[in-house]
């Protein structure tokens, strides 16, 4: 199946306007393309940006999760439903050739990376690889099983993505709201792209849906969301720091900068040491994807700051949420918005990618769209 990504306006006439004759045959076209104008100009207008920054409709994809980008250029779409998406950009405009649905029929494919022509896909209960899929982009070959894993679908869906290193890296989260877990739940870990040699690198993460590696120091930063049912203000949420190979990160025990939870902090076990967050957030945001900034396109200020989706509230009496958010150091600015007008929700972020011109794409699982956001000078 393949979805046409959007087009360019073209012109009706010299005028800018309609024909002057018109033919009936073509009324169900007209009301197509004016539907998706339509559409794209209401995601240009809601979505708040600072001055210079525009906010552009680049395709519409059902469930649309996280993403990943190949040497070709073509952005992969992950989903929580049972699909995965290729957006090819054959001549390298940075604008949505197609949208082609190259795999179907799968549990919650919501994590997607891609080494050389080979693309790999985490479902909630395995990791598999599509030989040669990013080269041919057709009919899938056999999938190869690299690794199975839990099975749970509560904080199920993982992300996956090629680390510096060349491993494979993918968070597996705790399949409960506040509690104790087993190996490997409640980590972040790491194998080879033959499903050998897994390794768990960090454990106490609740659920992470969203870890990339600073441009500088190399080590690698990561979302993390903090449990529910502690009212509207807390746990904050989480950006953390892996700093070396088994650091603990408090979940269940404790959360923000080293407070006990109220009903698991005393029954941590003896000796163990948490490491807390380096930058803080306000209470079921709910951080998902992220990524540091390498490009140029953008103003220099934005160099190798964090980009964060945050989801949005589901349980808070106010909703809060729903915008990216950039981190540099401890602090978290607002820098897109208007996803969440007057308690209504019109779109939720899940992931952010950078393109190799320096724009950034956002993904919205809610209203099934992945946005383009550019700036000019």
């Amino acid at each position: 199946m393949s979805l046409r990504a959007p087009s360019a306006p073209r012109e009706f006439s010299a005028s800018g306007g309609f024909p002057l004759s018109f033919d009936p045959r073509a009324l169900p076209a007209t009301l197509a393309l004016l539907a998706l104008l339509l559409g794209a100009s209401l995601a240009q207008g809601a979505v708040q940006l600072p001055a210079g920054f525009r906010c552009e409709l680049f395709a519409e994809v059902p469930a649309a999760r996280h993403l990943n980008v190949d040497a070709r250029g073509t952005v992969w779409v992950g989903t929580t439903g049972s699909a995965v998406y290729a957006i090819p950009d054959g001549n390298r405009d940075f604008k949505a050739d197609r949208v082609i649905k190259v795999l179907d029929g799968l549990n919650g494919p919501n994590g997607v990376a891609v080494q050389g022509d080979d693309v790999y896909v985490a479902e909630v209960d395995r990791i598999r690889r599509y030989p040669a899929l990013a080269r041919q982009l057709g009919a899938p070959p056999p999938p190869l099983l690299v690794r199975t894993l839990p099975s749970e679908r509560h904080h199920g869906y993982r992300v996956l993505r090629f680390g510096p290193d060349g491993l494979l890296y993918v968070a597996l989260g705790a399949p409960t709201n506040v509690g104790e877990v087993q190996d490997p739940h409640g980590t972040l870990a790491r194998l080879r792209s033959d499903g050998q040699g897994f390794e768990i690198l960090a454990r106490g993460i609740r659920n992470s849906m969203g870890f990339d590696w600073h441009p500088v120091s190399g080590e690698l930063y990561f979302t993390d969301n903090g449990r529910d049912m502690l009212g509207d203000d807390l746990p904050p949420e989480e950006l953390n720091r892996l700093s070396r190979v088994g650091q603990h990160f408090g979940f269940p025990y404790r959360f923000g900068n080293n407070l006990k939870d109220p009903e698991w902090g005393d029954r941590a076990p003896a000796g163990l040491t948490f490491t807390p967050a380096v930058a803080f957030m306000e209470a079921h945001v709910a951080p998902l994807g992220m990524r540091f900034y390498r490009g140029s396109m953008f103003p220099a200020a934005y160099q190798n700051q964090a980009f964060i989706a945050q989801h949005g509230s589901w349980n808070r009496s106010t909703p809060l949420g729903y915008r990216v958010v950039t981190v540099q150091g401890s602090r978290a600015t607002v820098f897109a918005h208007g996803w969440l007008q007057g308690g209504s929700v019109s779109g939720r972020p899940v992931d952010v990618q950078e393109l190799s011109d320096g724009s950034l794409l956002v993904s919205d699982d809610h209203a099934g769209k992945v946005y383009r956001i550019t700036y000019r000078r």
